[in-house]
């Protein structure tokens, strides 16, 4: 009811020292569809960066992001999907959510399916736009891509130990740096804490029939990142976001595997200043203007693409 967007279901705990507050927000008719978040940093900021997860992600696998950025000055928001079973009703919901915020435009970082659905909404809101650039994390741009579309509409039926399984064969296996092993384990504890409801549902979103269509959000700023070593992502996959999106700009790691955003935080928080540096000094900026610090930016720019240039010879 507008009863529950006006005055959604609230809960908080604490997650880290720097990191206040966690949310539970209901803005659906339906009590049970919960969504869960951070909002950390300033508050001034009215368009903020929302990191949305992978199908096996919580909100919490982006703290590394939450710790660093809100540290600089950015306002970060890190989400938790509710029970939506197809992408129009996920994105209905997600406006819902961003209107009970009072954000009128965000800056979106998806990861896989994450980065699927921020495409999707996007898209839905492009006759009224609420996304100001998007940052693309080892996504897609169709859901063909995974052969699974046939399947889709059965995951609400299958048991969730048949639905974990489903998702840890996309898991890298193998001799593996301490980092990445870390964030594979990271990554198996939250995928332990979803229900079956909640992993059926993102499976489906992330297997239904469905592409994103370039022509309505062409004009969006965009940067592509992804990883040269093992992923779930195919090459063909990652061939079509390049081609989707040809004036994107490209934030290209060595490692990382399906999770880089943990297992290699550095480089991707400054992969995501460097995005979010095009909004410096504009109504769409991200850090309180009292925090930037451009050259400083631009020596960590140099200093990158001096060590990828190394790691290429």
């Amino acid at each position: 009811s507008w009863k529950l967007a006006e005055e959604p279901h609230l809960s908080c705990v604490f997650f880290l020292p720097s990191v206040p507050l966690f949310f539970q927000i209901i803005v659906d008719d339906d009590d049970s569809k919960v969504w869960s978040l951070y909002d950390a940093g300033p508050r001034s900021i009215r368009c903020p960066l929302i990191f949305l997860p992978p199908v096996s992600g919580t909100a919490d696998v982006f703290f590394q992001q939450i710790l660093a950025l809100t540290g600089w000055g950015y306002r970060v928001i890190a989400l938790q999907y509710p029970v939506y079973w197809d992408h129009l009703e996920f994105c209905d919901g997600f406006r819902k959510l961003l209107d009970h915020l009072q954000l009128d435009k965000v800056h979106l970082f998806g990861a896989s399916l994450g980065g699927f659905l921020a495409q999707k909404f996007a898209e839905y809101t492009h006759k009224s736009p609420r996304v100001q650039s998007l940052i693309l994390c080892n996504s897609f741009s169709d859901t063909s891509i995974f052969n699974q579309t046939w399947t889709a509409n059965s995951f609400w039926l299958m048991p969730a130990f048949m639905l974990k399984k489903i998702v840890l064969g996309n898991f890298a296996s193998g001799p593996l740096d301490p980092e990445m092993a870390d964030g594979i384990d990271f990554m198996v504890d939250r995928l332990e804490s979803l229900g079956q409801s909640e992993l059926a549902s993102r499976l489906t979103l992330n297997c239904q029939n469905s592409y994103v269509e370039p022509h309505k959000i062409r004009d969006i700023p965009v940067t592509i990142m992804d990883v040269f070593d093992q992923s779930a992502l195919s090459t063909e996959a990652k061939e079509e976001m390049y081609k989707l999106y040809p004036n994107a700009r490209r934030a290209h790691l060595k490692t990382g595997g399906n999770f880089p955003y943990l297992c290699r935080s550095a480089e991707v928080n400054l992969y995501i200043q460097i995005h979010l540096l095009q909004f410096h000094g504009t109504r769409y900026a991200a850090i309180d203007p009292s925090m930037v610090s451009a050259e400083e930016l631009e020596v960590q720019k140099i200093s990158l693409h001096t060590s990828n240039e190394q790691d290429e010879q």
